[in-house]
Order: structure tokens, then sequence, then C-alpha cells
């Protein structure tokens, strides 16, 4: 009997002793799910600066004077004097049309002046004498003022054989050829001052009272990408289109580029108001969730949720008007893993 004892003894304290170890190893366990979790994040500080809002546009760059030279007579073209991409004078001859005809006509036309001019002075002189009547006097008169006029006018016909060109520019476009027969008003060439480009909006009328004039203004083009070029507000329709519910407005580039060119696609920004030194965080730090505008803020190794307003955006920047205090630490990368008060490592600042 005391045998069995013993024996039964034994099993107990051993089911005991295998318990306990049992025990100590679902404490491990347990301690190993509550460890922290420490999640890495980019972060940088609130800092102040001046930040600009604008309205933007799209509009295609046009030259702000630009001229179509047409032929004011008929006849051949026999010399052909500028090509296109030259550089013209206002007044330069840019074309010739054979004259021939035209000098023949005016030299006709100024003997005939020369006659009766001399048939006029003699009729004054008979008239002063009272030789004749007023009437045969003013006859005279008149039929040499009207051969006067034809004389001015066929001098003025063969003047028009050398075309000109009206403005100062860059000749853009050329439409005839040597030995071409044209005739009166007929495009000859296109001739484009680039001096200065504009770019003409058509802005909506619930933006009206942004702009104003001689607004500063950028202008970027597709064509040139990363270059930007300073503009300004030049004019603005004092009317509403009723049909499109816009207005017209002008914008003149300010600075002398050779690149730019009539034609060119162009994206505008036009600045209506400036906030100096104001507080400022990158825009990718800012999350949005319904009409609620969120930040992490990052203190002691903690994340903290934000409630932010927000004011102008300008390129990468976001003005700050409440929730944030200069010098903070906001995360801007890795937020969207992030609950309130978690553990963070800033990798990078």
């Amino acid at each position: 009997m005391k045998i069995k004892q013993l024996g039964y003894l034994s099993a107990a304290l051993l089911l005991t002793l295998s318990a306990c170890g049992n025990e100590g190893n679902n404490n491990d366990e347990n301690g190993d799910d509550e460890e922290i979790v420490v999640i890495p994040v980019e972060a940088t500080t609130v800092s102040r600066g001046d930040i600009s809002a604008y309205y933007s546009n799209t509009a295609t760059l046009e030259a702000e004077q630009e001229a179509l030279v047409v032929a004011k007579v008929r006849g051949i073209i026999n010399q052909v004097l500028v090509e296109e991409g030259d550089r013209v004078k206002a007044g330069q001859v840019i074309a010739r049309i054979e004259d021939e005809q035209y000098r023949i006509e005016a030299e006709r036309a100024k003997s005939n002046m020369d006659r009766l001019y001399n048939d006029f002075k003699r009729s004054k002189e008979l008239y002063d004498k009272q030789a004749i009547s007023v009437e045969e006097y003013q006859n005279k008169q008149f039929e040499y003022e009207a051969q006067k006029s034809a004389y001015e006018l066929a001098k003025l016909n063969q003047e028009y054989t050398s075309i000109k060109s009206p403005i100062s520019g860059v000749i853009s476009e050329r439409l005839i050829k040597k030995g071409n027969m044209i005739g009166t008003d007929q495009n000859v060439y296109r001739v484009t001052d680039f001096d200065p480009l504009q770019a003409i909006l058509y802005v909506p009328e619930h933006e009206m009272a942004k702009i104003n004039k001689n607004q500063p203004a950028e202008i970027k083009v597709d064509a040139l990408p990363g270059q930007s070029f300073k503009a300004h507000v030049e004019r603005i329709s004092p009317i509403v289109d009723p049909t499109t519910g816009t207005f017209k407005v002008t914008v003149v580039i300010d600075e002398k580029s050779d690149k730019l060119k009539p034609g060119m696609f162009g994206r505008v920004k036009i600045v209506y108001d400036t906030r100096l030194s104001t507080k400022m965080i990158p825009k990718v730090a800012v999350m949005s969730e319904d009409e609620t505008q969120t930040v992490f803020v990052v203190r002691d190794s903690l994340a903290y949720k934000k409630i932010i307003k927000t004011g102008y955006v300008n390129g990468s920047n976001i003005e700050i008007l409440e929730g944030l205090e200069d010098g903070e630490v906001v995360v801007t990368t890795g937020q969207g893993s992030l609950k309130d008060s978690a553990k963070v490592n800033v990798v990078r600042s």
C-alpha cells in the first residue's frame, strides 16, 4: 500500500511541474504580442514664407501686332525681296510689281496736267483783263484741278507697285512667287511683330472681382518645359459675353525671348493676392476626409492627429490658417498608415 501511494504522489508532482512549465511558455508568447511597433516616417517643420493665390487658364500665344500685306494695284510680280523669317521695318519695300504701264499712265497724266495748267494761266490773265467771263475762267480752273488729281492718282498707283510692309516685324508667311499675276487687295505677305506676345483669356464672370489691370502673371508653354515667363494683365473687357458667361482678359508677356512663338499653347497664372510671411507646410502632409483636413504632428516620437484649416495653395506648399504653430514637426510621408499616438521614427526631415 505504501508503494502505491508513493507512485500516485510522483505522478501528481510530474503533472504539476508540467503545468507550471506551460504557464511560463504562455507568458512569453503574450509578452511578444505586446511589443510596440515603431513606424518610420518622413517629416518637416512648419515654416514661414510668401504664398500667392492665382487664377489659372490656358490660351494660345498671339502677336499683338500682325498684318496681312495686300497688293494695292494689279500686275505681275517681278521681284520678291524678302523671305519667311526675315526681319523687316515699317515702310520697307518687300516686293515689286511691273510698273511700266503705271509709269506711262503717270507721264501721260502729267503731260495733260501741264497743258491744262498753261490754259488755266492764260485764262486767268484774260479774266484779270475782263476779256473772258467768270464761267469760262472757272471751267479752265476745274479742268486743271481735275487733271491734277488724275495725275496724283496715276503717280500713286505707280508707287503702289513697290509693296511695302506696314509694320516692323518678321515675315511669317510668303504668299506670292516671282511671275505671279496678282489682283488688287490680294494677300502677298504676312508680317508678325513678336514683341510683345500676348495671351487672350476668357475668364468666368464670377472671377471678375479678382482680376485687375497690371496684376502680375506667369506663362508657361508646353514646348519649353521647366521654363516660365513673366507677364502682366494689360487689358480687361468691361462686358461679359451673355452666351458664354465670360469676359476677355489680355495678358502681355514682359520677357523678350526668341524661343516664344505665336501659336504656342500656354498655361497662364494671374496672381490676384499675396500673403507675406505666412505659415505653410508641404501640401502632401495634408489628409482630407469629407470636409475635414488633418495632419500628424510628431512630439516625443509619437504622432498625434490634428485638425487644421488651410488657405492658399502655391506649387508644393499650402498655407496654414489654424491648427499648427511655428516649428511644429508634421509627417509628410507615411501618414497613411498612422493612428493617433502611434510610435514613429523620423528617418528624414
